[in-house]
Formats: structure tokens, C-alpha cells, sequence
């Protein structure tokens, strides 16, 4: 069998690994190493060991498990509970204010910490019994949670922009600056779907009694918004602020921001031994779950490309002489099913390397289109694969409400009312195609005309 077929066939192994079920990481090293083998011989072993050092070299990746701890320990100090009170005192008098108080504090917290499974889970247990006790429809509020706490994965720090950048090679700090308008852009769709839906279906999301609305203007009031919301808002400020303007790198804003976690922690009386302990468990496992990814991936991807895979795919591509915009909606739409049975780090971190060559040659002959630039189709498809979380069948949002919610709402309902907020986020996409300043803007007044 010639290399090249060598290649095909492990990629189609690959796909069929994963959709069974077996571990992502393991997968990919293993077949790597394997049809490495048989395609090169003992110089696999070489390969395999330069992938690994290059991904242990790069500085950029140390920002994902400091933001990772930063966000448990904002979780365990029971901070995002303060946040969500505060907010529905905010917003207590708009319709549907405790689902745009959801949509808030998931806002929020997804600037600071990329954490999903922590958001919806937290959302699930604070927000979701609030709005079923007040009367709200148990589908239209299954759909405000997991819609809110999926924003993290695209709002700055975001993890999937590290990791972007790291394949990409595209500037972190650049693309969180690009990311951040797109990201509350959906954020602003999402409040006026609710909005909208909360006047034409009051019985959907009924207000909050006259009575309860007084007891939010009380004199406590000042108190619980600057308790529950500016410190969180203030560090995320000063994390954020750090990394825009060149004061810190995307690892240095991370270390602040977990000092700072655990400086607000600790205001907060709620700091202790084994509340760190515990972040720093969770911090671990997840980060080594990202890192053995990229371990998994580099290989099998340096593998296939020396195999001569990639070349095939790319000719055939190339050869069917898409233009340049045809080409950048083909690879949405891709990411967009690939959202269906994959996470998004599958997606970043196994495909990103074949589309991106790609990329490349299409840039070659059209520097001056959008769609031929790296910067842009990050963001878009960050925002694209925020419907990872909300598409069926693994949609671990849906999951991850379900887990804490129990027999009060079937998997299905929940589902059902994920997909007019899986329909708003390719709306966005549209938005942000139509609009491409959202993420230029900043981008470039902060950074200059260099995207790289």
C-alpha cells in the first residue's frame, strides 16, 4: 500500500475510533505511531519525540491551565452565586429578567473563565430551579441556561482561542481582542430573543411579582451589586486590560487573573486548603486532557502530512477551483456537522491542521479577502463551534443541565429548547459576515494593521 493510502486510511480510522467511542488522544497517538510505522519506519520514533518537544516549548500554553484554576477557584468560592443575585436585582424589572439575569452572570462569568461545564452546571443549580419555581416555561429556561453558559468557549480568555492560536499561528492577545465584540454580539441576540419572546409569551417567562420587585430595591441593594458584581467584573477589567495592552502576555494575564481569584476568594471568607486543593485537581485533569490532545494530534498530523494525506486532500480541494468565499462557507459548514458528534476540542485541534494549509494557499492569491484570513476564520469559527454545545446528539450542554436537574426536565425538552439559541448563533455567523469591523475593529485599534 503506498503512503498516500496509508494516510487515508488512518484518517477514516480515526473518524470511525472516535464516533465509537474510544479515548480521543489515545486514539490519535496510537494510529499515529502505528501507520507512522508502517509508512516510515523507525523514524517515527523521532517524529513522535520533536512533536512532543515543540508543543512543550511553546509559552502560549501555559495561559490554559492558570485560567482554568482561575475559573474553579472563582466556581468553588461560591462567587458566581453572589453574581447571579446581583444581576436579577439589576434586571428585576424587565420581562423575563430572570432568564436575562441568567444570560448576565453567564456573560459574565464566561469573561472569566472558558469553563462550560462549569457554567451551565452552576446555572443549572442556581438559575434553572429559580425560573421553574417562578412559572417559567421548563423548555424556554433549559434553553436560557445552556445557551448562557456556553458563551465562555468564545469570549475572551477563552480556551479555544489559545489553542486556535497555538495551530494557527496567530496572535493570542490579537484574536481575544477580535473575539470580544462577536461574542457579546450573541450575547445581545440571545437578551433579545428573550426579550421579544418574554412579550409574546408572557406565560413563557412571567414577570416577577410587584412584591418581589420592591424586595429587590430595598436597602441592601448597593451592597449586593458591589458585592456580588463589580470585583468579579474589576478583575476580569484588569485581566483582560493587561493582555489588550500589551502590559502582559496571554500567560502572565493568567497568573494575575488566578491571583486574583484567589485574592476574591479570600475576601470572600471562602478560601481554604481544600478548596484549593480541589482547583487545583480539576485544574490538572483538565489540563492534561488538553494536553495529551495535542500530543495525540501533533503526531498523527505530522504523521498523515509525511504520509502525504494532507497533499491529497489539498489538491483535491484546490482542484475543484472553489472560490475564495465558496471555500471559507464549505469549511464552516464542516465545522458546523463536525459540532454534531465531536466537542470543540476534537474540532480545534484535529481538523484546524487540515483546513488551515488550505487557508494558506487561498491567501497566497487573495492577500486582500477575508475569507482568505487567518484572524477572521478563527472568530468565525469559534462562533461556529459554539453550536457544538447546543446540536444534537452531543450536545453537552444538554448534559451537563441534565446531570443537575434531574427528572424535573426529560433530555428531550431540553433539546427542544436549545434550538432557537442554536438558530441565533448562525444567525450571528451571518451577523459577523456581514459586519467583519466587529472583529477587526478592535483588533486593529489596539494592535495596529498586523493581524499575525
Amino acid at each position: 500500500m503506498s503512503p498516500e493510502a496509508l494516510g487515508l486510511v488512518m484518517l477514516s480510522l480515526m473518524v470511525v475510533a472516535i464516533m465509537i467511542g474510544f479515548p480521543t488522544a489515545f486514539t490519535l497517538m496510537s494510529l499515529g505511531i502505528t501507520f507512522g510505522f508502517l509508512g516510515m519506519g523507525f523514524l517515527v520514533f523521532d517524529l513522535a519525540v520533536q512533536r512532543v518537544f515543540f508543543i512543550m516549548q511553546n509559552d502560549v500554553l501555559v495561559a490554559i491551565p492558570l485560567f482554568l484554576f482561575m475559573g474553579y477557584i472563582i466556581e468553588r468560592a461560591g462567587i458566581l452565586d453572589e453574581l447571579f443575585h446581583a444581576v436579577n436585582v439589576m434586571f428585576g424589572w424587565l420581562p423575563g429578567s430572570l432568564a436575562i439575569a441568567t444570560l448576565a452572570t453567564g456573560t459574565i462569568f464566561a469573561t472569566a473563565t472558558g469553563i462550560v461545564g462549569a457554567a451551565v452546571t452552576l446555572l443549572g443549580l442556581l438559575a434553572f430551579p429559580a425560573m421553574l419555581r417562578a412559572g417559567y416555561n421548563k423548555r424556554f429556561a433549559a434553553g436560557a441556561v445552556t445557551a448562557s453558559g456556553t458563551l465562555g468557549i468564545l469570549i475572551p480568555p477563552s480556551v479555544l482561542l489559545i489553542l486556535y492560536g497555538f495551530v494557527a499561528g496567530v496572535s493570542v492577545p490579537r484574536l481575544y481582542a477580535g473575539a470580544f465584540l462577536p461574542g457579546f454580539m450573541l450575547s445581545f441576540l440571545y437578551f433579545a430573543y428573550i426579550i421579544v419572546w418574554a412579550k409574546i409569551r408572557p406565560s413563557d417567562a412571567p414577570r416577577l411579582p410587584k412584591e418581589q420587585r420592591e424586595k429587590l430595591t430595598g436597602a441592601d441593594t448597593v451592597t449586593l451589586i458591589f458585592r456580588g458584581f463589580v470585583p468579579i467584573v474589576s478583575l476580569i477589567l484588569f485581566v483582560l486590560g493587561a493582555i489588550f495592552f500589551g502590559l502582559a502576555t496571554p500567560s502572565e494575564g493568567a497568573a494575575l487573573g488566578a491571583l486574583g481569584g484567589i485574592i476574591l476568594a479570600a475576601a470572600h471568607k471562602r478560601l481554604s486548603f481544600g478548596m484549593i486543593r480541589e482547583s487545583v485537581f480539576l485544574t490538572v485533569r483538565t489540563a492534561a486532557m488538553v494536553g495529551w490532545l495535542l500530543v495525540g494530534s501533533s503526531i498523527f498530523a505530522a504523521v498523515f502530512a509525511r504520509l502525504g494525506g494532507a497533499q491529497i486532500i489539498g489538491d483535491t480541494i484546490l482542484g475543484l477551483h472553489l472560490s475564495p468565499e465558496i471555500f471559507f462557507w464549505v469549511v464552516q459548514l464542516i465545522i458546523f456537522v463536525l459540532g454534531w458528534p465531536l466537542e470543540w476540542t476534537e474540532i480545534t485541534i484535529i481538523f484546524m491542521p487540515l483546513f488551515l494549509p488550505l487557508l494558506a494557499t487561498y491567501h497566497q492569491q487573495y492577500p486582500d479577502n477575508i475569507a482568505t484570513d487567518a484572524f477572521f476564520f478563527g472568530i468565525m469559527a469559534a462562533l461556529n463551534q459554539q453550536t457544538s454545545f447546543l446540536s444534537p446528539p452531543v450536545a453537552m450542554s444538554a448534559y451537563y443541565l441534565k446531570g443537575v436537574a434531574g427528572k424535573a426536565i426529560t433530555l428531550n425538552e431540553i433539546f427542544t429548547g436549545m434550538y432557537p439559541f442554536l438558530a441565533i448563533q448562525v444567525v450571528s455567523m451571518g451577523v459577523l459576515w456581514l459586519l467583519p469591523w466587529l472583529a477587526y475593529g478592535p483588533a486593529l485599534a489596539i494592535f495596529g494593521p498586523s493581524l499575525r
